[in-house]
């Protein structure tokens, strides 16, 4: 038999291989139906498009049986190595072992998610995959969703309200906010009125360089106002900025409560109400059933 054309090998399919391989090993058509869950038909015209495939015989009939034809003998030990490929590389599709496990993982976040997942993470991942490589690439909302479309992230961190169909999510937990200062301009800390937050200059965290945020929105709402003096791209610089002077900063409360004493401020609550939102796990549809992605989000959700 000469090897197979292309044309020829898209006319195969798995179940004619497991039938083939069935009827070696039964030599009768009614238990290589029992086994895999076919009719006596179905494996009749199975063997017929295999035959024609193979341009063999491939299976005598005989009383006591189907007598397999020396093509039929030839081809055995090649389909079941297929066939055992093929099952091997599925069940490592579906299978994940962190201890084993190599390569690189890419998370898109912003500073907020980088200072209070990513180290914790970190060290999940040292402690029970690490084999596994962690990379942060620091894109905001629009480009972390395009990266995940792209491929070039595996997972990103952080709230996003409306999310593109193809792009799934799990919400970690809520976050709300907290005021940060040194101890002698929040005296009354944990307390804060609101006459006194708007009196006192403020530091502004903004990625995209805009000096108005929530809380200015909210403050309009009120009819009262801030004065910002300072606006910067991150968190731990803006903590630093506040720890130099009297200002204040408002930022998520589990930026302040990790790193604010660090920089010897004290925190308060917001003397208004201040929207609260979702941190959330995101990735691709493609990546839903992935092993190593359901892992990596279980590792999230234990932080």
């Amino acid at each position: 038999m000469s090897d197979l054309s292309t044309s020829e090998l898209r006319r195969l399919d798995l179940t004619l291989l497991l039938v083939f391989l069935g009827l070696l090993r039964h030599r009768k058509a009614l238990d290589v139906a029992a086994d895999l869950g076919l009719t006596q038909s179905a494996i009749s015209q199975s063997l017929k498009r295999l035959r024609d495939i193979f341009g063999d015989e491939l299976f005598l009939r005989r009383p006591h049986g189907m007598d397999p034809t020396a093509t039929a003998l030839a081809l055995e030990a090649p389909v079941a190595a297929a066939v055992d490929a093929l099952r091997g590389a599925l069940g490592a599709a579906r299978a994940f072992d962190p201890g084993t496990a190599t390569g690189l993982v890419r998370i898109a976040a912003l500073d907020a998610e980088q200072a209070v997942l990513i180290p914790p993470l970190a060290a999940r991942l040292r402690a029970r995959a690490p084999g596994l490589t962690l990379t942060v690439l620091p894109l905001g909302r629009t480009a972390a969703m395009e990266a995940l479309a792209e491929g070039r992230a595996d997972l990103a961190l952080g709230y996003v309200w409306e999310t593109p169909e193809t792009i799934c999510r799990e919400r970690l937990y809520d976050e709300g906010f907290l005021v940060a200062a040194r101890p002698e301009v929040l005296p009354d800390a944990p307390a804060l009125d609101l006459d006194t937050y708007c009196a006192a200059d403020h530091v502004l965290i903004s990625p995209g360089g805009d000096l108005r945020g929530v809380v200015d929105d909210q403050l309009a709402v009120l009819g009262r106002a801030r004065r910002v003096v300072l606006g910067l791209p991150a968190f731990l610089p803006a903590l630093a900025a506040v720890a130099a002077s009297r200002a204040l900063v408002t930022l998520p409360a589990r930026v302040a409560q990790a790193f604010a004493p660090g920089f010897g401020l004290v925190t308060a609550t917001p003397p208004l109400e201040v929207r609260r939102f979702p941190v959330s796990a995101f990735w691709h549809r493609r990546n839903d059933a992935d092993p190593q992605t359901i892992w990596m989000r279980q590792q999230l959700l234990c932080l």
